[in-house]
């Protein structure tokens, strides 16, 4: 396995700043308190375009893209959130946004300990409980965290560290500009310091006042010390010993574990319990009630709980998709889709098509659900993994009866996401069960629960059609037709998210097709361009799981370029670079080439594919090799599925200004491993109105028999004046290598995804009533 990166570029701008200056504010507090007023600045920025024969017109995402709304949506409410210089001489920020495995703690300390001088260890990132006022800037989302921050965190850092200068100038004289600062401590020319925790409190304010910076405060990137250079998970320690306090781990007294009994088909609903008083008698269980998601057991361990669950008897309510199944669902996306526009036999030209199906798949977080509430009479307390808390806490608010303001919401490291926690789902079960029981609870949802009534990527048909002439693209279209994503969260705040919820389904659907729009977008030029989304079907519990359309999409497109490559006598990567009209995507795609070598002769049953994608302000490639053979197909693997195993892959990002290599080659990794299940392995069955697979030994994620045993993530040489996001976008061209490739080995255009889906179900199903199996007692038998 090979990581690899390279130190940022030298040259003079400097990123997120206006010639007018910045505007900050030094907050009244005891201690210096301080924050950036960044205005409404928009980050779009030129791309580059490369001229072709048949030139494609630039796409919306080219000129604003999702990351830009986003950002712009935040930067109203920036000046709302301080840096705060402590006693001890350590940095203390709350980032509103939701750590989730990414990172994004660490990336932010980097960024204040870069413009403040302090060493990295000594900048403490937490998280920001729900906080109504910021609006638009408390959503966990779209890889926008360190785009839309970036500027905010570091000019308040930058003003921060200009009050500490100017208290020392007024306590050991000179001027500013001939002072040191270094590791926390200021050095006057005389030699007198004095350090942040001495100067934290002379710096402070007893009313809040408006100050500027001048952009020339900020350092260049030829000045980095920090940003850039590889560093280590502050939290990295803390993980792998334990130390980690994730939901679960809080000590809330008298917060009980608790589960839920949930119904045979998805989305059911409780109408009685007929054992009530049995389940009651059962060892360790204190409390049984009925919310309206199943009926809630709380009992002194978690086993206990799921013992409560397993005995009860409860009669059901229908679901929303009764004797629905995988086949049902997708006739009716047939039905629900557009016609194509270009005629297919236009004259002269030459027609290419392609038709691709993708099923449902689950997050498939490491982290089930998990919530701990304590509801009381008047009020509320929650703490949870939660990517859109303010929505969150509106929504338990509604669900309990309460004023929004009397419910607070804590936010809590998730131990993954891959989308499905910007919903609060376990909040509310969570501050249900508890108003229902009079007591706090810890409700953990059990792992069957997650893809049988949990959040799913939602089934899609992706339809293409492309007209070829004279060695040109002259038409390319795309007609993605989907189950129904559901965007109501909003975008972080209550009224979004109510608009969302009408009835109609028009509002969620308004936000979809921004999505789509400022999301997705073809690099090359193909001449006249079209791609629409279409989405249907209300009546799954579905959520943006990660890179949200982009997998689809860009698979879907990757594969139709491979076949227009393979009709125009042409090799995939030469057609691409040929036609790719961005020359960041060319680089990236260069890089992976020379690196994984491209082009080699491979064994019959092998081959090599490869594959771009441009998207979060940045592009990333990947090449893989793949083994089809029947030797490797057929191979037995114990409680495992087999099928073609990759067994090379490269992947290379560019995100423009790179402000943790290590953390973005991570964050490749992932991708890749996402990218890899979504293409091979992960899916779940509809089947008579329930999903059949429940839990990790038959929903089959990337496992480690999948993972390429040479594997290698190139962070590309940071550069440019932003960063982009990093958190999603290796996983769409990691879909379409692994496909590109298996077509390759195979002569076998994939139609299907994931590739194995239609093979006999390896797995034998578990009970939905009981909804859950026993607790394992054996454990260490199934151990290696």
């Amino acid at each position: 396995m090979t990581l690899s990166h390279s130190e940022p570029d030298t040259g003079n701008e400097r990123p997120g700043v206006s010639r007018r200056g910045f505007l900050g504010y030094v907050v009244a507090a005891g201690t210096l308190v301080v924050a950036a007023d960044v205005g409404l600045t928009t980050s779009a920025a030129a791309n580059g375009l490369a001229p072709a024969a048949v030139p494609s017109l630039p796409q919306p995402p080219e000129l604003y893209d999702l990351n830009d709304a986003l950002t712009d949506a935040a930067l109203p409410t920036s000046q709302l959130i301080t840096v705060t210089i402590n006693k001890d001489g350590s940095a203390s920020f709350a980032i509103p946004r939701a750590e989730v495995g990414q990172g994004i703690t660490t990336s932010s300390a980097m960024i204040i300990a870069e413009e403040l001088d302090l060493p990295v260890e000594k900048v403490h990132v937490t998280l920001a409980p729900a906080r109504p006022e910021l609006l638009f800037n408390q959503l966990t989302g779209g890889s926008n965290t360190t785009v839309s921050t970036y500027t905010p965190i570091r000019v308040a850092a930058a003003i921060a560290k200009q009050q500490l200068l100017q208290a020392a100038v007024l306590l050991l004289g000179g001027t500013a500009d001939r002072y040191l600062v270094k590791g926390g401590v200021i050095t006057a020319p005389s030699g007198k310091s004095l350090t942040y925790g001495e100067l934290a409190t002379k710096a402070a304010s007893s009313t809040t006042k408006q100050v500027t910076l001048d952009p020339s405060k900020l350092k260049n990137a030829s000045q980095f010390k920090v940003l850039g250079k590889p560093q280590n998970r502050l939290d990295a320690l803390d993980i792998v010993t334990g130390k980690k306090q994730f939901a679960m781990d809080l000590d809330v007294p008298g917060a009980l574990p608790t589960m839920i009994c949930r119904p045979p088909t998805l989305n059911g609903t409780p109408k009685a319990v007929r054992n009530k008083a049995d389940v009651l008698k059962l060892p360790g269980v204190t409390d049984v009630a009925m919310i309206p998601t199943g009926v809630a057991v709380r009992a002194e361990t978690f086993g206990q709980c799921i013992d409560g669950v397993r005995a009860l008897q409860v009669d059901w309510g229908k679901g929303s998709v009764e004797g629905e199944n995988d086949e049902t669902v997708l006739a009716n996306l047939r039905r629900a889709e557009l016609p194509l526009a270009v005629p297919k036999v236009p004259v002269l030209a030459q027609t290419v098509e392609a038709d691709f199906e993708f099923m449902f798949r689950s997050s498939a977080a490491l982290e089930p659900y998990c919530a701990v509430a304590d509801v009381r009479d008047g009020s509320a307390e929650i703490w949870a993994g939660l990517k859109s808390p303010i929505v969150s806490q509106g929504e338990v608010a509604q669900a309990i009866g309460l004023p929004q303001g009397k419910v607070k919401v804590h936010v809590i490291t998730g131990g993954g996401s891959f989308g499905h926690k910007l919903f609060g789902n376990h909040a509310i079960e969570a501050a249900q069960a508890s108003k229902a029981f009079g007591k706090p609870v810890r409700l953990m949802w059990h792992r069957a629960d997650e893809p049988r009534q949990g959040r799913l990527h939602p089934m899609a048909t992706s339809r293409m059609r492309a007209t070829v002439l004279a060695g040109n693209v002259l038409t390319f279209e795309q007609r993605h037709t989907s189950v129904e994503t559901s965007f109501r969260h909003g975008l972080g705040e209550v009224l979004t998210s109510v608009a969302t919820k009408l009835p109609t389904g028009l509002g969620n659907l308004g936000v979809a097709e921004a999505v789509f729009v400022l999301s997705q977008e073809m690099p090359y030029n193909f001449g006249v361009v079209d791609q629409t989304l279409t989405e249907t079907d209300q009546r799954f519990n579905t959520g943006s799981m990660r890179n949200v359309y982009s997998p689809d999409v860009g698979c879907a497109n990757e594969l139709m370029v491979d076949i227009l490559a393979k009709a125009m006598g042409k090799d995939p990567l030469a057609f691409r670079l040929e036609f790719l009209k961005n020359d960041k995507v060319k680089s990236v795609l260069r890089k992976v080439a020379e690196v994984g070598g491209w082009g080699k002769k491979m064994a019959p049953g092998t081959a090599q594919g490869i594959a771009i994608h441009k998207e979060y302000k940045g592009a990333s490639a990947c090449l893989v090799e793949i083994d089809c053979r029947p030797e490797t197909v057929n191979r037995k693997i114990r409680d495992g599925v087999g099928g073609p195993r990759v067994t090379k892959a490269v992947i290379a990002i560019d995100t423009g200004l790179v402000i943790n290599p290590r953390g973005l080659e991570a964050q490749m990794m992932g991708c890749f491993s996402d990218g890899l299940a979504l293409a091979l392995t992960s899916s779940v069955h509809l089947k008579d109105g329930h999903f059949l697979e429940a839990s990790w030994d038959n929903y089959f994620y990337t496992r480690q028999w999948n993972i390429p045993h040479d594997f290698t993530a190139i962070a590309m040489p940071s550069n440019g004046e932003q960063p982009g996001g990093g958190g999603e976008a290796g996983v769409a061209c990691s879909v379409a290598a692994v496909a590109c490739a298996y077509a390759r080995a195979t002569g076998k255009v994939p139609k299907r995804f994931p590739i194995n889906h239609d093979d006999p179900i390896g797995f034998e199903v578990k009970t939905f009533i009981p909804p859950v199996p026993e607790s394992p007692t054996d454990g260490l038998r199934h151990t290696y």
